[in-house]
């Protein structure tokens, strides 16, 4: 989110990573914030993309020992982590669910918000030929987002094994949010329902394609990040700028953008509050969470 330095946290107390871990499960519930950027703003970035990179075929035999597989791959941080973004989702997921149902126009809205702020706030300490070059790209490939079907039937657990992979990709990444891949997918809703309901056929299935995605490309990203930073950030700020459009607030069963009039009236007399749909209610909350992520940057830089 900012160009700190980042710091590698190497004995820092379990509780430490434990509230960092909290603030990653909550920013993934929430398809604005990724769980990247928070850990880069609390400075474990560096940290997580190295200890993740070690795992693969050669950690298969240290699993004979295990002390030496506890130490070589740093678990006692990846556990810690693992707990308090485990705590994290499952306590902010309730509250999404919530929202979902009651004040989706709002939430969108909000969502908006955040990611415009992202797009200032990453894109202005880009070198001005890697934007030029590369936002452009990401761009295209945002506003491609709008064409994904999306279908008003829930998915099947291969689809969501597969947009559970893609999205933790996403997650690690400091700037796109792996929840709002799976909102671009149409899985966002099913898997928020799930994480609250405790349906564990979709939780044990997304936690497959999440581990697959990461021995993949964790190993990826960091040889991306250590080569083509600057190009990847570039591409990223174009991406979230383009995604915008499909966290329109009003939007029917099928994705498809509706005026806040239309909108009102096809959700009448439903859960959905009537008068969350206005435009004045919706201006405002994108201007707050604007000003959330400026502030959470503000501290970040303090």
């Amino acid at each position: 989110m900012n160009e700190l330095a980042d710091r590698t946290i190497k004995s820092k107390p379990v509780t430490g990573y434990v509230w960092r871990g909290m603030l990653m499960g909550i920013a993934e519930v929430v398809p604005g914030v990724s769980g990247g950027t928070m850990a880069f703003v609390t400075g474990i970035y560096s940290e997580l993309i190295a200890t993740l990179a070690k795992i693969g075929a050669r950690s298969v035999p240290m699993l004979l020992q295990p002390v030496v597989f506890y130490t070589e791959h740093n678990l006692r941080f990846l556990l810690s982590l693992g707990v308090g973004m485990l705590l994290g989702v499952l306590l902010f997921a309730q509250v999404m669910q919530y929202l979902l149902g009651h004040y989706q126009p709002m939430v969108w809205a909000f969502f908006s918000g955040v990611i415009a702020m992202s797009v200032i706030v990453i894109g202005h300490l880009r070198p001005p030929r890697a934007l030029l070059l590369w936002a452009p790209l990401g761009l295209l490939a945002g506003v491609s987002l709008l064409w994904l079907p999306v279908s008003a039937e829930e998915a099947g657990l291969l689809a969501i094994f597969a947009g559970s992979a893609l999205a933790v990709c996403a997650w690690l990444l400091p700037a796109v949010s792996g929840s709002f891949v799976l909102l671009a997918l149409g899985l966002y809703d099913q898997v928020i329902h799930a994480i609250a309901g405790l349906e564990w056929a979709i939780l044990v299935t997304v936690a497959a394609g999440c581990a697959s995605g990461l021995l993949v490309f964790a190993k990826l990203l960091a040889w991306l990040l250590r080569n083509y930073r600057e190009s990847l950030l570039s591409f990223l700020t174009g991406f979230m700028l383009g995604s915008i459009a499909k966290l329109w607030p009003w939007q029917d069963a099928e994705g498809g953008l509706v005026s806040p009039a239309a909108y009102a009236t096809m959700y009448e007399g439903s859960t959905y509050v009537a008068g969350a749909a206005g435009v004045a209610g919706a201006a405002g909350v994108f201007v707050a969470g604007a000003l959330l992520l400026w502030l959470l940057t503000k501290l970040a830089n303090e």
